[in-house]
């Protein structure tokens, strides 16, 4: 191909397409052949043909005219196509297809997420005040990097540390290797909330309560003191 010809192809034209719609497509339930289709009918809305029949969409695509029409009833179903009513300058009505549904549930989608992470951060980061305040004293490097440990790597909540960092309190061994083995004792017993692990200290102390009346011997379980597990205060 000689260089006017691809200069020639090059000049074509662009389609404009925002990145958000290819990062988050799949997170609003969409296929890869529905996106292409959308994909597709945008193209036709640049080049001002702002209702293409299923038959010139199919044209463009490797998927029947008639899956064509299966598709767009369904994309108009979870609200990522629209179908509006526009009237020209002779008062002639005339059908077009909208992609503006799509937008604001990816927009949605967007800002949902950012919201999310950025709760996160917030969390985590009271979460090293919280350590400071009950240690009176700045964390060391050592300290931060286990509770990042605990978060990045172990996957912990804050509030499920938050818990165990209470229950070293009341147990007065402040330490980190203290709280570690109680994290390390909630996640082999499945537990991830403050809730669960509340439930997990009063099971565990009936079962203790029940061996000392019958004889029985102690278990080896580490024995939690009555704490309320969801006082934030």
């Amino acid at each position: 191909m000689k260089r006017s010809q691809v200069v020639a192809l090059m000049q074509y034209g662009h389609s404009s397409i925002s990145k958000l719609l290819l990062d988050y497509y799949a997170q609003i339930g969409l296929t890869e052949t529905e996106m292409m289709l959308l994909l597709h009918i945008n193209r036709f809305i640049e080049d001002s043909h702002p209702f293409p029949t299923p038959m010139e969409l199919s044209e463009r695509m490797s998927i029947s005219d008639r899956e064509c029409s299966e598709l767009l009833r369904t994309l108009i179903k979870k609200d990522c196509l629209r179908m509006e009513e526009n009237q020209d300058e002779n008062n002639v009505l005339y059908e077009t297809y909208s992609l503006s549904s799509l937008y604001e549930r990816i927009l949605q989608e967007f800002f949902q997420e950012t919201k999310g992470n950025q709760q996160a951060v917030d969390d985590d980061g009271r979460l090293f005040e919280v350590f400071e305040k009950e240690f009176s004293r700045p964390l060391s490097p050592m300290e931060y990097e286990t509770i990042s440990v605990w978060l990045d790597q172990d996957r912990y909540t804050p509030a499920l540390i938050k818990a165990a960092l209470r229950e070293a309190v009341l147990s007065g061994k402040l330490n980190l290797r203290y709280m570690d083995r109680i994290l390390h004792e909630w996640h082999k017993n499945g537990i991830k909330t403050p809730q669960a692990a509340k439930e997990h200290g009063e099971k565990f102390r009936q079962q203790q309560t029940g061996n000392r009346k019958t004889g029985k011997p102690k278990g080896t379980l580490p024995q939690y003191p009555n704490i309320n597990w969801l006082d934030e205060s």
